[in-house]
């Protein structure tokens, strides 16, 4: 078993995770199996209970584990299936140690840092090898380097190298050189330091990657490979990408980032054939179509609130060799201006999951819009709960109904909370979560979309369409195209008399890839473009 270890330093949101996404795809296109993992210091136990704002989206694998945003970028760019065991946070491992201490497993021995919580992230890393078929694992450590709540990663790491040896282990540390537009200049005495921080822990880097808006000359290169003692060749440049995410293996394979890998990792490996790959990121900078999306949300202020969505777009516009222009709208914007301001000229409709009143009247406003106006439209999660709320209002004439997550007395619950449910206190971990069967009801425009009869999807919420208003809705049009294998929840919607109008109340986005884009994102980019086509454009 071979393991990279992926460090940050300088400053945060530096693209650690891309990088380790990137260099998997790259070496997974050699013909290696390739595993990622996180490490986050932070000390909650998952990020489910945190805001999107601060924290991005939470991202959730089929075995219901809420995790940080960068696995998605890890199965996105790499075929690997992650479970719950690929994300660590500080909180995990304090609740591991103290739970073993508590047991009297430590024999009444001090519990320490070194070696009970080291030992602890040791068996995390070994676990993953061991119990996931890969030839490689890739291990992200969150945060910056000198940050004093990475240090227990930090040192876990550097024992754990020592014990697997130096043939098995390869540093990647990835930094900022910042340009200063004063000087005109590039500097790298930010890297310098950080790399000293990383060698006092007793980690010397095998390879820099540098991030940078400005090309990286030969001297400069030069320079950072005496101070920081990496061999020239191992000053990898990585400069922000002009159009897609999607160009970052591209540009790593230029620098040699993977051949250096596999050099120092002592594998003997064919280069990474990536013409599929390059034809993708062809399609997303000059495709034939160009259409306007709209996503209607809450937490437009974050553009990670939505990463995956935004990603699942790219995938389906790729495939429909359609260019994806994103319109962004505040649901809280409509609720005060009216939809049409907002919505009119745009080719299709989406909204996006989220918990809390604010900006939900917005959204149903949003769908009402699609509805009406027969702009295709996609919900998901919340998006089909918002859409079920106003054709209730709207076109049965229950002017009141609602969900009860937001008005618990109203008369009508066309979307209300499983009894399961209702006797959860904790809010961490306690929803619907991860993987589950639908069962597609054939003749139905989902259906032939995804192509089959069955489908596995991630779910993540408290409520669900109420089957006391099925016959109702369905008397008038609404068609209820997919559901669990029981028979007694909903999970996919469409309309009868619409051009593309589907929601599902599960996340589709987390399954989409970039040669594999989701079946319900396709069939919407595609009903966007028909619908751009037979739409002139406005003068």
């Amino acid at each position: 078993m071979k393991y990279i270890f992926i460090t940050g330093g300088v400053v945060s949101s530096l693209g650690k995770g891309l990088t380790a996404a990137a260099l998997g795809t790259l070496l997974e296109h050699r013909g290696l199996k390739v595993v990622l993992q996180k490490f986050d210091p932070y000390l909650n136990v998952d990020p489910g209970t945190m805001s999107p704002y601060q924290h991005g989206e939470v991202y959730v694998l089929e075995d219901g584990a809420e995790t940080d945003l960068d696995l998605g970028h890890y199965e996105r760019f790499t075929s690997c299936k992650l479970t719950r065991k690929n994300n660590l946070t500080t909180g995990q491992i304090y609740e591991a140690v103290l739970g073993k201490e508590r047991r009297g497993d430590y024999l009444g021995k001090t519990v320490q840092v070194i070696p009970h919580v080291t030992d602890e992230i040791k068996q995390r890393i070994r676990q993953v090898g061991q119990f996931q078929d890969c030839d490689i694992v890739i291990t992200e450590i969150g945060g910056t380097t000198g940050d004093i709540e990475g240090l227990p990663f930090l040192e876990a790491i550097r024992q754990f190298a020592l014990e697997v040896g130096p043939d098995n282990t390869l540093f990647i540390h990835v930094t900022l050189v910042p340009f200063i537009k004063a000087a005109g200049e590039l500097k790298s005495k930010p890297t310098q330091q950080s790399v000293a921080k990383l060698r006092e822990i007793g980690i010397q880097p095998h390879v820099l990657v540098c991030r940078t808006e400005h090309s990286i000359d030969r001297e400069l290169r030069a320079k950072l490979s005496m101070f920081c003692n990496v061999a020239p060749e191992a000053v990898i440049e990585e400069k922000d990408v002009a159009n897609t995410i999607y160009e970052v293996p591209l540009m790593l394979q230029r620098e040699k980032l993977d051949e250096l890998a596999v050099r120092h990792l002592k594998l003997d490996l064919p280069p990474a054939d990536m013409t599929a790959w390059r034809s993708f990121v062809d399609r997303i900078i000059t495709p034939k179509h160009r259409v306007k999306i709209g996503v209607v949300g809450k937490y437009m202020e974050n553009r990670d609130a939505y990463k995956s969505i935004y990603e699942a777009l790219t995938h389906a516009g790729a495939g429909a060799d359609a260019g994806i222009t994103l319109v962004t709208v505040d649901a809280e914007e409509i609720e005060e201006h009216g939809a049409a301001k907002f919505l009119s000229g745009l080719d299709g409709i989406l909204v996006p999951g989220g918990f809390g009143v604010r900006g939900v009247e917005g959204k149903i406003l949003a769908a009402r819009y699609a509805r009406v106006q027969k702009i295709p439209y996609l919900g998901l999660c919340l998006g089909l709960q918002i859409a079920v709320v106003d054709f209730a209002r709207d076109v049965l004439g229950l002017a009141k109904a609602h969900s009860t997550e937001f008005n618990s007395e109203t008369p009508d619950p066309v979307i209300s909370m499983l009894d399961e449910q209702k006797q959860v206190v904790k809010m961490g971990g306690t929803m619907r979560l991860g993987a589950s069967i639908c069962h597609l009801v054939p003749g139905t425009k989902i259906h032939e979309a995804y192509g089959v009869d069955r489908t596995t999807e991630r779910h993540r919420h408290r409520y669900e369409f109420n089957n006391r208003y099925r016959e109702k809705m369905e008397e008038h049009g609404l068609i209820v195209s997919g559901m669990t294998p029981d028979g007694k929840l909903v999970e996919l919607i469409e309309l009868a008399d619409h051009p593309w109008f589907a929601a599902c109340q599960f996340h589709p986005e987390f399954q989409s890839k970039p040669n594999r884009p989701h079946p319900l994102f396709s069939g919407f980019v595609k009903a966007a473009v028909a619908n751009r086509e037979k739409t002139p454009p406005a003068r």
